[in-house]
C-alpha cells in the first residue's frame, strides 16, 4: 500500500474525522458555521469603526456612514424654516364691530334725549355722565351738550363711517394703536368741524374701536404640524462621507457620529444591531432547516452532504460579497444554485439561493432590483441544470442566466429612465455573471465531487466509459459477465426511468454489479467456454460459498478502485438475501441430513434503494431469459412475472419503498426491452441451395 493510501486510511480512522461523521456533531458544527459566518458578515458591514474625536478636531480620514442615519441637525433646520414660512391663521369676529356701533349709537341717542330735556345744563351733564360708556371727560360732555345740532349730526355720521371702514377689514391687537393714530390724523384733517368736535370725534372712535381679528391658535398649530410633517428627514446614506479627511469636526458632525455610535468615549455597544442581525440569521437558518425537514428529510442522515452544503454556502456568499464592490449584478449566487442542484438537489438549491440573496441584500444594503434579478437568475439556473448529464448543459445554463440578466436589467433601466451608460454597465455585468457562474460550476465541480465523495451524473458517465479499468478487465477476463452486465444495464436504465428512479445510477450500477466475478471468472456459467463445469466436482455448500463470494469480492474491488458508495451499495445489495436455489435443491437431494437454508443464502443486504432493487430484478431476469431455448413473448412474460413474484414473496423489497405499481411498471419495461432483443427474425433464403435446385 502506497504512502498516500496509508495517509488516507489514517485520516479516515482518526478520532476527529469519526467525530465529524456523527450527525449530531455535524448539526452543531453546521449551525455554528452558518450563524457565525453570517453574523460576522453583517456586523462587519454595519458595526462602525470607532474614533476619538471632539468638535474642533480634524478628521483623521474620510469617515463614512456604516448605515443609513438621520442628520438630526439638518432636519431640524429644515423644520424651523418650514415653520417660519407658515403664516398665522386669523379669524375675523364681526360681532365686535356690531357691538361697538351699538354702543356709539346708544351714546348719541342718550345725548340727543338729554339735550332735549327741560333741565339745567349741570343736570344734563350729570345725567349724561351716568350714561357715558365712551370714557369722555366732563369738558367733552359739556361741549356735546352745547354743540350745534347740525355739527353734532355730522360728526356722528363721520364716527359711524370711520368705525365701519376700519373695523370691516379687521383690526389685529398689534395694529390697534396704529389705527388710533390714523384716526386722530384723519379728524385733524377735517375742516368742517371745530377743534373741540374734532377732538371729541377722535376720542369717541378711539375709545370705542377694538381688535376684531385674532390669530386662530388651533388652526395655526395644525398648519405648523403639517409643515413639520412635510419635511423629509435628512438621511445620510450608508457609505456616504460624513466628514472628509482633514475637515474640521463641527457639533453637527459630532451629533451624527454619536447617533452612529462611532465615538470611543460613548463606550457602548449597539445591542440593537447585534439583536437584529441575530434575528435575521436565525430566521433564515430556521427556514432552510424547515424546508429540508419537510421536503428533503433524508439529507439530515448525510453529514457529508450537509458539510458540503454549508461550505459551498459560505464560499459562494463571500465571493459574491467581495464582487459587490465591482457590481451587485456580477455575484456568484447562481453558481451556488448550479453546484448544489447538481451535487444534491435543484429545488433545495433554489430555496437556499433565495435565502442567500436575501442575506446578501441585507448585508450589502441593496434594493429590490438586485433581489429580483438574482432570484430570477437562480430560478433559471435551477431549471437549466435539472437532470444535467453533460458539462455543455452547464455552459448553456450560464448563457441562459446571462440572457435573463440582460432582459431584466435592460427593462429595469427603461422603467427608471437610467442613463444609457448605467444600463450598459449593468447589462454587461449581468452578461459576465452568467459566464462566471458557468466557469465556477464547471471548474470547481470535480473538486466538490472528489472532496465529499458525491456521485453526480458526470461522475456516472465517467464510470460508464468502457475504457474504465474494471470494465476493461471484465471485458477481457470475463466476457460473458461483461455482456451480461451490459444487458442488465439496459434493462435497469429503462425500468428505473419508468418508475422515476435514477436511471443513470441504475445503468452504471448494473455495469459494476458483478465485478466480484473477476476473482474467479471461470466458476461462473456465462464465462465457461466448454461444457465442463467445475461445480460438478464441488459440494453444493462449497459451490454456494464460491458463487456468493462474488459479492464480497466485488466490494473489495470497488474499495480498491474507490468507486462511489452508491455503486458499492448496488454491488452489495443486488442479490439481497436471496436463496441460491440450484445448489440448495441439489444439497437437499444429495443429503439425508437436514439442510440449513440460511447457509445457501447470500450474505448481502436487502435493497435499500429503488435502483438496487431494479438491478436485482434485471440481473435475475436477464440470466433467466438467456436460459430459455426458444424465447417467445408468452414465455418471457411468464418468467418475468414469476421472478418478480418470487422476490416479492421472499421479502427482498421490504426496505426500499418499492410499490406494486412500481413492480408492474418494471415488468412492462423489461418486457419491452427483451422483446426488442429476442424479436422474431426473418429467415433469409439459402441462395446456394436455390441455385442447385435450378
Amino acid at each position: 500500500m502506497t504512502f498516500i493510501k496509508h495517509m488516507k486510511k489514517a485520516m479516515k480512522n482518526s478520532f476527529f474525522i469519526r467525530m465529524l461523521k456523527n450527525k449530531y456533531v455535524a448539526y452543531s458544527v453546521i449551525a455554528f458555521i452558518f450563524i457565525g459566518s453570517m453574523f460576522f458578515s453583517i456586523i462587519s458591514e454595519f458595526a462602525p469603526n470607532e474614533y476619538d474625536l471632539k468638535a474642533g478636531d480634524k478628521a483623521p480620514a474620510d469617515i463614512k456612514a456604516p448605515r443609513d442615519v438621520e442628520d438630526k441637525s439638518a432636519t431640524e433646520r429644515l423644520i424651523q424654516r418650514e415653520i417660519a414660512s407658515v403664516e398665522n391663521i386669523e379669524k375675523f369676529y364681526p360681532t365686535i364691530q356690531i357691538d361697538v356701533k351699538k354702543n356709539i349709537e346708544k351714546f348719541f341717542n342718550n345725548l340727543y334725549q338729554i339735550r332735549a330735556e327741560e333741565i339745567l345744563d349741570y343736570e344734563k351733564l350729570e345725567l349724561l355722565k351716568s350714561k357715558n360708556k365712551l370714557l369722555l371727560d366732563d369738558e367733552n360732555l359739556e361741549v356735546l351738550i352745547n354743540a350745534n345740532i347740525t355739527e353734532l349730526r355730522n360728526v356722528e355720521s363721520y364716527v359711524y363711517e370711520i368705525v365701519s371702514q376700519i373695523m370691516s377689514s379687521g383690526i389685529r391687537p398689534d395694529e390697534l394703536e396704529n389705527k388710533k393714530h390714523e384716526i386722530e390724523e384723519y379728524f385733524k384733517g377735517l375742516e368742517d368741524f371745530s377743534n373741540d368736535i374734532k377732538n371729541i370725534g377722535t376720542k369717541i372712535v378711539n375709545n370705542s374701536i377694538k381688535a376684531n381679528r385674532f390669530v386662530d391658535v388651533e388652526t395655526t398649530k395644525e398648519k405648523i404640524e403639517e409643515a413639520k410633517n412635510s419635511v423629509e428627514k435628512v438621511i445620510i446614506k450608508r457609505g456616504s462621507i460624513i466628514v472628509g479627511e482633514g475637515e474640521i469636526i463641527t457639533p453637527d458632525h459630532i451629533s451624527v457620529l454619536k447617533d452612529l455610535g462611532v465615538l470611543k468615549k460613548d463606550n457602548k455597544r449597539d445591542m440593537l444591531l447585534y439583536l437584529g442581525a441575530l434575528g435575521v440569521i436565525l430566521m433564515t437558518f430556521a427556514t432552510i432547516i424547515l424546508y429540508i425537514y419537510f421536503f428533503n428529510r433524508p439529507l439530515f442522515q448525510s453529514p457529508r452532504k450537509l458539510y458540503l452544503l454549508i461550505i459551498l454556502y459560505v464560499f459562494v456568499f463571500y465571493i459574491s460579497k467581495s464582487l459587490f464592490n465591482l457590481s451587485p449584478y456580477i455575484g456568484a449566487v447562481a453558481a451556488f444554485t448550479c453546484l448544489v442542484g447538481i451535487l444534491i438537489e435543484p429545488k433545495l438549491a433554489l430555496v437556499i439561493s433565495i435565502c442567500m440573496t436575501m442575506m446578501l441584500s441585507i448585508s450589502k444594503g441593496y434594493n429590490v432590483e438586485f433581489i429580483y434579478t438574482n432570484i430570477m437568475a437562480c430560478i433559471v439556473a435551477a431549471c437549466g441544470i435539472k437532470n444535467a448529464s453533460q458539462r455543455s448543459t452547464i455552459f448553456i445554463t450560464g448563457l441562459m442566466i446571462s440572457f435573463s440578466n440582460i432582459i431584466i436589467l435592460t427593462s429595469i433601466g427603461l422603467i427608471n429612465h437610467y442613463d444609457f451608460s448605467l444600463v450598459f454597465s449593468n447589462v454587461y455585468n449581468g452578461l459576465l455573471n452568467g459566464i462566471f457562474c458557468a466557469v465556477i460550476t464547471i471548474g470547481s465541480l470535480p473538486l466538490w465531487e472528489w472532496a465529499f465523495k458525491i456521485l453526480t451524473p458526470f461522475k456516472l458517465l465517467e464510470l460508464s466509459n468502457p475504457n474504465n479499468k474494471l470494465l476493461k478487465r471484465l471485458l477481457v477476463e470475463a466476457p460473458g459477465t461483461y455482456h451480461h452486465s451490459i444487458i442488465v444495464g439496459n434493462l435497469s436504465e429503462g425500468a428505473a426511468q419508468a418508475i422515476g428512479a435514477n436511471s443513470l445510477l441504475a445503468r452504471v450500477g448494473a455495469y459494476y454489479h458483478d465485478i466480484g466475478k473477476l476473482r474467479r471468472p471461470y466458476l461462473f456459467k456465462e464465462n465457461q467456454l466448454t461444457s465442463e463445469n467445475p461445480h460438478d466436482k464441488l459440494k453444493p455448500i462449497r459451490s454456494t460459498n464460491v458463487i456468493t463470494s462474488h459479492i464480497r469480492d466485488g466490494l473489495d474491488f470497488a474499495r480498491e478502485e474507490e468507486l462511489p458508495q452508491e455503486i458499492r451499495d448496488i454491488i452489495f445489495q443486488h442479490h439481497g438475501t436471496t436463496l441460491v436455489k440450484f445448489f440448495y435443491f441439489k444439497a437437499t437431494q444429495n443429503s439425508k441430513k437436514s439442510i440449513n437454508e440460511s447457509d445457501y443464502r447470500y450474505k448481502g443486504e436487502k435493497p435499500q434503494s429503488k435502483e438496487a432493487a431494479v438491478v436485482m430484478l434485471a440481473d435475475s431476469v436477464e440470466a433467466a431469459v438467456r436460459s430459455i431455448k426458444e424465447p417467445t413473448e408468452e414465455k418471457i412474460r411468464d418468467l418475468i412475472d414469476k421472478i418478480v413474484k418470487d422476490k416479492l414473496n421472499d421479502s427482498q423489497f421490504d426496505e426500499c419503498n418499492m410499490t406494486l405499481k412500481d413492480l408492474k411498471m418494471i415488468s412492462e419495461s423489461f418486457m419491452t426491452i427483451l422483446m426488442g432483443i429476442f424479436h422474431e427474425r426473418i429467415e433469409y433464403p439459402d441462395m446456394d441451395k436455390d441455385k442447385k435446385e435450378d
